[in-house]
């Protein structure tokens, strides 16, 4: 393909290749580490030990072989490999419909098969016969084969990334704009191509919806499971454990069966797929994101009435905001507006929306996003800031997602961005910031 479709990419993100070098150890390392820093196997959440003596805990595992070695699980490994196989299946055999994704700059628009609501119900489907034939406790093999799922997971990351950015210098292939630096480590890290496939099989919008964020689901009830089997049945599963669950796996849902609004996203339609989008999407989705139901399986909570009510007026507030939020996004983009919303037309003749939600702010759905995050730890109460993790990444996470936005379109809009800043000044949480 030719250079004028590929130019050499001349900005780095993340601080360059030693920023892309440590985060690709980072994200596994902060994975185990909220394991061994939170879990029954560690002694609390945090370890109830001084810290010298963790230092010292730290220091003689890391030094002991059989320590790393007891990071892979064989079994575990399988377990994986065959849920994988399972989301490929469903995908291949399940129907959907076909959706055209946004216009590439080869003037062709990819097509991407929708069914991942229809692989969520299936799983969970598979997962209810198992538990309603066999009881609880065979769900919990999840809660007992934790590190080495985690482990399999960062192998699994580790080969796609690496396949794909080998399969990148092949003849014919459109590479992301920010991928294409040269540079390896940096490469690989980032993504090179901007759409990898394998035959029909979109591998970037697949591992971003199929395998990490279902497993997130399975995930959380394997800890129900095991709550389950410590208090002597489903019915003395604590208020707590129930709302994580529901409000994740609402979210899950909501986000499959409106999977078409995915092909619309940054990470669909600029960067390219490599061990960033890889890793996140299923290492950190499934094993860092159900840090609440884990730590609720071994350390029960119960809320009660009043603070039960409070969680849930705090998570369907940020459903709400979120939802009509990208309702509102969605149908401008797709050229309708039944709320009459105000929008500025740029000199390019783009339409940026300018009242609503988002003349509230420029990404008032991940305001929504963000409560809903703080709604997911609530239940985990307030003996350990460990369970607030995923609201700290998230709200950085989404910051810096912001910020990329904002100098993605200040380069595509110019003055005209300038002029869109001050009508919608506020970036994310209006009236704040």
């Amino acid at each position: 393909m030719s250079s004028d479709l590929n130019p050499r990419s001349t900005h780095y993100e993340f601080l360059g290749p030693p920023g892309a070098f440590a985060i690709s150890f980072g994200v596994p390392f902060i994975t185990y580490a909220l394991y061994f820093g939170c879990s029954e196997t560690a002694g609390g959440c945090p370890p109830k030990i001084s810290l010298d003596a963790l230092s010292e805990r730290v220091l003689v595992s890391v030094t002991d072989p059989a320590w790393w070695k007891g990071l892979w699980d064989r079994e575990a490994s399988l377990i994986y490999l065959a849920w994988y196989a399972f989301c490929v299946a469903a995908w291949a055999i399940l129907p959907g419909d076909r959706v055209a994704g946004t216009t590439l700059r080869t003037g062709e628009k990819k097509q991407y098969k929708i069914n991942a609501f229809s692989t969520l119900l299936l799983a969970l489907g598979v997962t209810s016969g198992v538990i309603l034939r066999n009881g609880p406790e065979a769900f919990t093999f999840i809660y007992n084969k934790w590190v080495g799922l985690v482990s399999a997971s960062v192998v699994m990351a580790v080969v796609q990334a690496t396949y794909c950015y080998i399969s990148s210098f092949g003849k014919g292939k459109l590479l992301a704009l920010g991928g294409n630096t040269g540079n390896h480590i940096y490469d690989w890290y980032i993504g090179r191509e901007l759409n990898p496939s394998i035959g029909s099989l979109d591998l970037k919008s697949f591992n971003e919806l199929r395998p990490g964020l279902i497993l997130w689901v399975l995930i959380n009830i394997s800890m129900v499971c095991e709550q389950a089997v410590r208090l002597g049945g489903f019915g003395a599963v604590t208020d707590s454990m129930w709302l994580v669950l529901a409000f994740q796996s609402w979210y899950v849902a909501d986000g499959l069966y409106n999977e078409p609004a995915l092909f619309t996203t940054m990470d669909i339609t600029s960067d390219g797929f490599g061990f960033m989008l890889a890793v996140g999407d299923l290492t950190f989705v499934p094993f860092v994101y159900t840090l609440q139901a884990r730590y609720l399986a071994f350390h029960p909570v119960v809320l009660g009435p009043l603070r039960t009510a409070g969680v849930l007026f705090v998570n369907f507030l940020g459903y709400y905001i979120f939802r009509t939020a990208n309702g509102e996004k969605n149908d401008f983009r797709n050229g309708l507006n039944p709320k009459n919303l105000q929008f500025m037309t740029t000199a390019k003749g783009s339409k940026l929306l300018t009242s609503g939600w988002w003349g509230r702010s420029r990404h008032p759905n991940y305001f929504g996003d963000l409560i809903m995050g703080l709604a997911w730890s609530l239940p985990t109460g307030f003996e350990t800031p460990i369970t607030y993790f995923y609201v700290v990444y998230f709200a950085v996470l989404l910051i810096h997602r912001q910020r990329r936005d904002d100098e993605a379109c200040a380069k595509k809009y110019g003055e005209d961005w300038a002029k869109y800043t001050k009508l919608v000044p506020y970036r994310i949480i209006p009236y704040v910031y």
